[in-house]
């Protein structure tokens, strides 16, 4: 049996009993350890989580980015693999990250990219906006960290190169249209908040033809009409939530009782 690869596998999750089983199954028996952060968790997920041999630490939500990096620091190795309790490792990817490591490109990389695919509906998305979609998940942590906004988008910071790799990470994020709309709903309202925070000026102009534009990028620049009906409504969906957030940046400025 070949030694598993010199790899922490951290995941951050609430309440995702449903889905750690294909994320945890997906990196079973190769990778050195698999760390699952909790937070808030009220479901079975720790004990899913022992069930494949994970080792489950209870943090609490400080926003994306810091609670990323909270679990961050709790793996032992050097190199971090960090995945969302909906995703999965592929096949590809996972003999991508073997011979990342086989060829030592430990040493020359800070980390490393790969797509992400998504589910959605009823077929994988591999056009749009939605793919690639390349992702910046496994890393140095001597050398990177998570960066970017404190509280969503948050996004991996590298001090040296970074490596892209071919095979697909899987995404399942959104199991119905209903789910979808509740989860870009509260992007757009952490947008909206952050544009108030920041006092930056809500834009007609930007609200009226960014949708638009967002739209005709994805689904035709981008050929998003070749993964059939599910594709035109990713490209819809895509433009409602670009409208989202100037339409929850409005009402956050102007919201009043009657």
């Amino acid at each position: 049996m070949p030694e598993p690869l010199p790899l922490s596998v951290v995941i951050v999750a609430k309440n995702e009993a449903h889905n750690l089983p294909r994320c945890l199954g997906s990196v079973q028996g190769w990778t050195t350890e698999t760390v699952v952060a909790l937070n808030a968790t009220t479901d079975e997920s720790e004990a899913v989580s022992h069930s494949f041999g994970a080792v489950v630490h209870r943090v609490p939500w400080q926003g994306y980015r810091d609670t990323k990096n909270a679990a961050l620091a709790l793996a032992r190795c050097e190199w971090v693999l960090s995945l969302d309790a909906d995703e999965w490792v592929s096949a590809d990817l996972r003999r991508e990250l073997e011979a990342f490591f086989a060829r030592g490109d430990g040493a020359n990389f800070a980390g490393a990219r790969f797509p992400r695919k998504v589910w959605f509906i009823n077929r994988w998305i591999t056009h749009g906006d939605w793919y690639p979609d390349l992702s910046l998940r496994l890393l140095h942590r001597g050398r990177a960290r998570w960066g970017g906004d404190a509280f969503v988008h948050e996004k991996v910071e590298c001090d040296g190169p970074v490596a892209t790799l071919r095979g697909d990470l899987l995404h399942h994020p959104y199991p119905s249209l209903s789910a979808h709309h509740v989860k870009i709903m509260e992007y757009a309202r952490l947008f909206a908040e952050k544009q108030a925070d920041q006092r930056r000026p809500w834009s007609l102009v930007a609200a009226v033809f960014r949708p638009g534009w967002r739209f005709f990028r994805s689904y035709v620049l981008r050929a998003g009409f070749l993964d059939g009906f599910p594709g035109f409504v990713a490209a819809i969906a895509t433009a409602y939530y670009t409208f989202l957030r100037y339409a929850c940046h409005y009402e956050r400025l102007h919201r009043a009782e009657p």
